[in-house]
């Protein structure tokens, strides 16, 4: 059976929740709600993934910390199987503090972007990522790995988040190798210069053969041999947070492309782990079994609508 790969950061929040206020300078806050989890991004895209019973494999920066231990121990029990990409004495994680208010939160942050992979780096998630059926792409220097990948009849999904300098001409490199690219809304304006998502979309069909554009809580439009839809979100989800909505989203509409489903079911299956996510606090608290993914499809999951 083949496997999804990807190559990211590992981001380990830690989750104050419940908190009745921000200390000032001096001050003690106590809370009596709080969890240790694995942050956002592409990891915990495939730890959805592997959720829902799909092989997954992640090439990443783990060192011999209490962070990177935790951060291994959840991938191997969520079905991802970790390669480490680094040989460093620091902590190579980002590790976030998240305190959590009931209308906002604020975070302290200790990390730095991901360095630019070395050849040895290169070749180390080439040789794990080949024979993938399906590779999540990022932003950085693994793009001749992805070109080769691609080649060799990987397909190759994107998704890479908010960017000031977000434009074709910036990450062209990428955007051009993309089989299928997830922007939301706003990256999706942005990108394309236009001013609302219907126009974005079409836009985006001088790039891509498939259109997706996250219309935020509302669902998704979507452009497939040159019709548009709309896939509606799933209305029996009650929001709670938001963190974590876009990769759970994007494991959905993997499972959709690792199974051959149409693309418009893709979506749909998108729309549920993507609403189920933000029914709890945390970016992987919440999420569906395949069992549960495929009944809710059946039943809840609204069919698109023709635009």
């Amino acid at each position: 059976m083949s496997f999804i790969a990807g190559a990211g950061i590992t981001n380990v929040d830690l989750l104050y929740e419940n908190m009745p206020k921000i200390p000032d300078v001096g001050e003690e806050v106590y809370t009596d709600r709080f969890s240790v989890q694995l942050g956002g991004g592409l990891p915990a895209t495939l730890i959805n993934l592997g959720r829902l019973g799909i092989p997954a494999k992640i090439a990443t920066e783990l060192g011999d910390d209490m962070f990177s231990a935790f951060a291994r121990e959840q991938f191997r029990k969520n079905g991802v199987a970790p390669l480490n990409l680094y040989h460093g004495k620091d902590i190579p994680l980002n590790v976030t503090s998240a305190v959590i208010l009931k209308d906002d939160r604020s975070f302290i942050t200790y990390g730095k972007s991901a360095a630019a992979p070395d050849d040895r780096a290169k070749e180390a998630f080439y040789q794990m990522a080949t024979g993938a059926k399906l590779c999540l792409m990022s932003p950085g220097g693994f793009v001749d790995v992805y070109r080769q990948l691609k080649a060799e009849g990987t397909t190759l999904v994107l998704d890479m988040g908010w960017d000031d300098d977000l434009s074709f001409e910036t990450y062209g490199d990428v955007l051009s190798l993309a089989d299928y690219y997830t922007p939301n809304r706003k990256e999706a304006l942005k990108l394309t210069g236009c001013s609302n998502v219907y126009d974005a979309a079409r836009s985006l069909t001088a790039h891509f053969e498939k259109v997706i554009v996250k219309a935020d809580k509302d669902g998704c439009v979507g452009i497939d041999e040159d019709e548009m839809f709309f896939c509606k979100s799933v209305d029996d989800f009650h929001h709670v947070d938001s963190t974590g909505a876009g990769d759970a989203f994007l494991a959905g509409f993997c499972y959709g492309l690792f199974y051959d489903y149409s693309f418009r079911d893709c979506i749909r299956f998108g729309n549920i782990t993507g609403g189920k996510a933000v029914t709890k606090v945390g970016a992987l608290s919440a999420y569906v079994t395949e069992e549960e993914l495929l009944t809710l499809h059946r039943t809840v999951c609204a069919p698109p609508q023709q635009l």
